[in-house]
C-alpha cells in the first residue's frame, strides 16, 4: 500500500477516535448538570428522583395532633380552679421542660406563669370536626370538663370536655386514660425548633419540669 494513503488511513481512525472521547464527556458533564439542578431533597441517595409516594411519613411533617394544638392561651384559667398554695416551682421561676406533648418543646426553657392544684387527665377520644382519633392526649384539668362533679375521675370514666387545646376538643366525649391529683403548671416558652413563643400554654405536671 502507498504511504500516502496508510497515512491517511491513520489519520482518519486517530480523528473518529477523538471526536468519540469528545461526545462521551459531554454527554456525561449534561447529565451531572441535569442531576445537579434537581432539589436535593427530590434525589434519593442512588441519584433518582422521588415522588411524594417514595417519602415516609417523617417526611411529609409534624404529627397531625402538634399541629392541631393551640400552643399560646389567653391565660384564663377556668371558674373553681385553685392556685397551688405551695407549689414545687414558683410564679415566675425558671425550669426546664422534660415533655413532649409537641415539637419544640421538650428540653426548653420555661417561664411558671401560673401553678394550681388539681387533677389532671391523659384522654382518649374523636375529634368533634371528625378525623383519626387522639389517644393519651395529655393534658386536660377536672374544671375543664362538663359537669364532671367533685370527684376526681377515674381511667375509663367517660365524659365531656369543655375546652379547646387541640381543633375538635370541645365538645368531644372523651375516655379517661390516667388521672393523678397534682400541680400543673401554665409556661411561657421558646420551642427550641424554631417558630414564635408559645405563651400561657396548658399544662404541663410537676413531674414534667426540673429546675435550671
Amino acid at each position: 500500500m502507498p504511504k500516502n494513503k496508510l497515512m491517511m488511513g491513520i489519520l482518519s481512525l486517530l480523528t473518529a477516535l477523538i471526536l468519540s472521547a469528545c461526545n462521551t464527556g459531554d454527554d456525561t458533564q449534561q447529565n451531572q448538570m441535569d442531576t445537579d439542578d434537581m432539589p436535593n431533597d427530590s434525589i434519593d441517595q442512588d441519584g433518582d428522583h422521588m415522588d411524594e409516594d417514595d417519602m415516609g411519613e417523617d417526611d411529609m411533617g409534624e404529627d397531625d395532633d402538634h399541629m392541631d394544638m393551640d400552643h399560646s392561651g389567653s391565660g384564663e384559667v377556668p371558674d373553681g380552679l385553685q392556685e397551688a398554695a405551695d407549689p414545687a416551682f414558683e410564679v415566675g421561676s425558671q425550669v426546664i421542660i422534660e415533655a413532649d406533648h409537641m415539637g419544640g418543646m421538650n428540653g426548653a426553657e420555661a417561664t411558671i406563669v401560673g401553678a394550681y392544684d388539681t387533677t389532671v387527665y391523659a384522654i382518649s377520644y374523636t375529634p368533634t370536626t371528625g378525623g383519626n382519633p387522639v389517644s393519651n392526649h395529655k393534658w386536660v384539668i377536672h374544671e375543664e370538663l362538663e359537669n364532671p362533679g367533685s370527684e376526681p375521675l377515674e381511667a375509663g370514666d367517660e365524659v365531656i370536655v369543655a375546652v379547646d387545646h387541640m381543633t375538635g376538643m370541645d365538645g368531644a366525649t372523651v375516655t379517661i386514660d390516667s388521672a393523678e391529683e397534682t400541680t400543673v403548671y401554665m409556661v411561657d416558652f421558646m420551642p427550641l425548633d424554631g417558630g414564635d413563643r408559645v405563651t400561657n400554654h396548658k399544662w404541663v405536671t410537676e413531674d414534667e419540669l426540673s429546675a435550671e
